[in-house]
């Protein structure tokens, strides 16, 4: 699985009960009660005390209902639940057994700031004290003491998380891209995104027609018995109305794209993609100056929401995908006919266990999007769909295209463009490493899982771009922000 069993584990849990009691119309009688019911004791499961299981539980509830994990709340989808976190490690230097308690102390004259104290068996590190600047560490001539990242720190690319003095995460919403890194690879459960399943479950009790729009990068996830129709028959049993593939979102995304770049080759102006919302936000936030060259497409899932809801004005549309970043991109983006709603494919499941939906193997009935709106999902996969639309389209010329995924050729490739030295017109930019089918909240992307992926492709028509968005009314809705 893409993430830890357990973790996963003890989040279903929480989702699967806030979903239950949404269902039966009690949530707001009985959520209180959760933390107690989920943490009988008298005996602790995973922390010190169940005491604090239940505070855990608590918090997790309130984010399982949208909302921050206390009062405070900082308007960042990205939460850390604070009694969870305090479970990790707080000292980023740490006094090893190699300590010989030498009479030396180098490490505690190094020290400006008197955080190093000799003991009486091994020096001693006073973490209120320590400014984590290393020079004890550099100093001990026996490598006695580490320097120890935090995996959620080591995981955000773009450094908006620190510790205040307690040890306790807290993350720089004006650094944080939302991306979900952090999230992935936090081991004590402790940084988790708010949930809009609540939301979600009273649009399917209203009146209102509700349509899941599922991400490209679900085929394979689950296995090649499990398809698109086996999610259109689970969310038809929890009340959707219907499922639409946001492949077909992504074929109309590219006919629009793909003029832009046409007329990006006339004036010979920068163009990056805009499917991605962390690669949006990176550029907004560390790349201002290149913010201009964003395509002014809409995604794939804002596509199709407006497809929607240009036949159906009241319809409530509800993005089903591995991704975080798109939650930020339906709650803070404000952007016209777009997805009301964002879920992980975890929170999805979780709605199906509260009302014992399984999902069961069928073979699809239909096929809504082009072999290239499926491969959305991988990185490369917006730029051939953009060159193979102009080809259909009778365009002859040549793109010169970086295809980027991942923090790291991302950074490389924005700084050449900054300076005026890359060697591409065109970017497409995926922050996830090998896009959105690794996105942090997946289920499983492993080499078992991309075989599956593969073998479902493969049994797709070979409709074209063109052909598939023919009949279409694109006059209906508009295609840019």
């Amino acid at each position: 699985m893409n993430a830890d069993v357990n973790i996963i584990q003890i989040k279903h849990e929480v989702w699967r009960e806030v979903a239950r009691l949404a269902f039966e119309g009690v949530l707001e009688e009985k959520y209180e009660y959760l933390p107690e019911q989920l943490c009988p004791g008298p005996l602790p499961e995973h922390r010190c005390c169940v005491y604090r299981e239940r505070e855990i539980t608590r918090q997790r509830v309130r984010t399982a209902m949208g909302k921050a994990p206390e009062e405070n709340d900082n308007g960042n989808i990205v939460q850390v639940i604070d009694p969870a976190c305090a479970d990790c490690p707080i000292s980023s230097y740490l006094v090893t057994d190699n300590c010989q308690n030498c009479v030396g102390k180098s490490c505690v004259e190094a020290c400006r700031f008197d955080a190093v104290i000799p003991g009486k068996n091994f020096t001693e590190i006073d973490r209120y004290k320590c400014k984590e600047c290393g020079m004890c560490a550099r100093a001990c001539p026996y490598n006695a003491i580490v320097h120890i990242r935090r995996p959620c720190k080591s995981a955000c690319p773009v450094d908006a998380l620190t510790y205040d003095e307690y040890g306790l995460a807290k993350i720089d919403t004006d650094k944080c891209i939302q991306c979900g890194q952090c999230v992935h690879n936090c081991p004590f459960a402790a940084i988790t995104g708010k949930s809009s399943i609540v939301q979600v479950i009273e649009a399917i009790k209203s009146k209102r027609s509700v349509y899941v729009l599922l991400a490209p990068a679900m085929e394979g996830q689950y296995g090649k018995e499990i398809t698109i129709a086996s999610w259109r028959k689970a969310a038809k049993q929890l009340g959707f109305d219907n499922l639409f593939e946001v492949g077909l979102g992504a074929d109309l995304t590219t006919a629009s794209e793909a003029e832009e770049w046409r007329e990006a080759l006339k004036t010979g102006e920068l163009k990056t993609t805009s499917c991605c919302p962390a690669f949006v936000n990176y550029i907004r936030k560390f790349y201002p100056e290149l913010a201009g060259a964003i395509s002014t497409t809409v995604s794939p899932m804002c596509q199709l929401s407006r497809m929607i809801k240009a036949r159906e004005p009241y319809a409530v549309t509800v993005f089903v995908g591995p991704c975080m970043a798109k939650k930020a991109e339906v709650q803070y983006e404000n952007i016209p006919g777009n997805a009301d709603y964002a879920l992980t494919f975890n929170e999805f499941e979780a709605m199906m266990l509260a009302r014992d939906v399984h999902f069961e193997a069928r073979e699809d009935e239909y096929q809504q999007s082009s072999i290239y709106g499926k491969r959305y999902a991988s990185a490369g996969g917006v730029a051939d769909a953009c060159e193979e639309y102009l080809r259909e389209q009778g365009f002859d010329g040549e793109l010169r295209i970086a295809r980027v995924s991942g923090h790291r050729e991302l950074k490389k490739t924005l700084e050449l463009a900054k300076l005026g030295k890359l060697d591409a017109q065109f970017i497409e930019g995926m922050f996830c490493d090998g896009g959105c089918f690794n996105g942090p909240c997946g289920y499983d992307s492993g080499p078992k899982a991309k075989r599956a992926r593969e073998a479902l492709l493969s049994a797709s028509d070979e409709r074209t771009i063109s052909s598939n968005i023919e009949n279409i009314d694109r006059s209906a809705f508009d295609s840019h922000r």
